[in-house]
């Protein structure tokens, strides 16, 4: 398996970074379909780690990871803030203009956290897409998740944690806010994705631990419910908001195997 990193790609008027990580597909005539992984609101390439690669060499697909914009080595956020659709951005904007530049089509997106809303939306919008990942994903906004936020505000203003997160974006702190100052909003607690999960036709994975600081069991099961496709859930005890870390191996193992499945 080759890795290599691609500088660039300029999507909605923004320079992004992105990784190509190309599969060992089997199948020359009918080719698998390209992975897509769409990562957490402070994350970026790198903070997945090596889940992109060892999902792409067990499933023997490509992937595509990239940073969003705002984030990691992607262009900063020009901007003082974003607005509160900036999900809908992403998912409407930016991510469709990456995959026609790259020539991908009815990719199987891989979410995190504001990842995995994003794929939700994207899907929900009519796109094409083969299948959905979703790991600790987002439909509705709870308290228990905004003071989580609120916790990691505190940390970020009183700790190191500045510091562990500058190894992975150009300028930290406006990567941060951008995150945080939105979810922290009045008008972000009205946010609320559900209307688009019955046009979501694909089959879909939603994966949660059950010690997320960030949301709740209730995510999964308004997913599960609402989409129009199959949908498979995974609830892991012991589990924080990174359940492709905090439990590694159990995730590795659903997310190839669902892949496996839609093929």
């Amino acid at each position: 398996m080759l890795i290599w990193f691609m500088p660039q790609i300029s999507a909605a008027g923004r320079s992004l970074e992105y990784l190509w990580i190309e599969g060992a597909d089997a199948r020359p005539t009918t080719p698998l379909p390209t992975l897509i992984f769409l990562h957490e609101g402070l994350g970026s390439i790198r903070q997945w780690r090596d889940f992109p690669r060892q999902v792409a060499q067990a499933s023997g697909c490509c992937a595509l990871v990239y940073d969003r914009y705002g984030y990691g080595e992607s262009e900063v956020l020009a901007e003082d803030r974003v607005g509160i659709d900036f999900m809908h951005q992403e998912a409407l904007q930016f991510l469709p203009e990456i995959l026609a530049q790259l020539r991908i089509d009815q990719p199987i997106l891989v979410g995190h956290s504001d990842g995995a809303s994003i794929a939700l939306i994207y899907a929900g919008a009519g796109r094409p897409v083969r299948g959905i990942a979703a790991i600790a994903p987002h439909v509705f906004v709870e308290e228990h998740g905004l003071n989580g936020i609120k916790n990691v505000k505190n940390r970020f203003e009183t700790s190191d944690l500045p510091q562990r997160l500058g190894k992975y974006h150009r300028d930290v702190h406006k990567s941060f806010y951008l995150w945080n100052d939105v979810w922290l909003d009045p008008a972000f607690k009205g946010w609320n994705i559900e209307a688009c999960l019955p046009t979501i036709q694909c089959p879909v994975l939603a994966i949660q631990g059950e010690d997320d600081e960030y949301g709740s069991m209730a995510q999964l099961a308004a997913i599960q419910r609402q989409v129009g496709g199959p949908c498979e859930l995974l609830k892991l005890p012991a589990c924080g908001h990174a359940p492709h870390q905090d439990q590694a191996e159990k995730v590795l193992q659903a997310v190839v195997g669902f892949i496996k499945r839609i093929l």
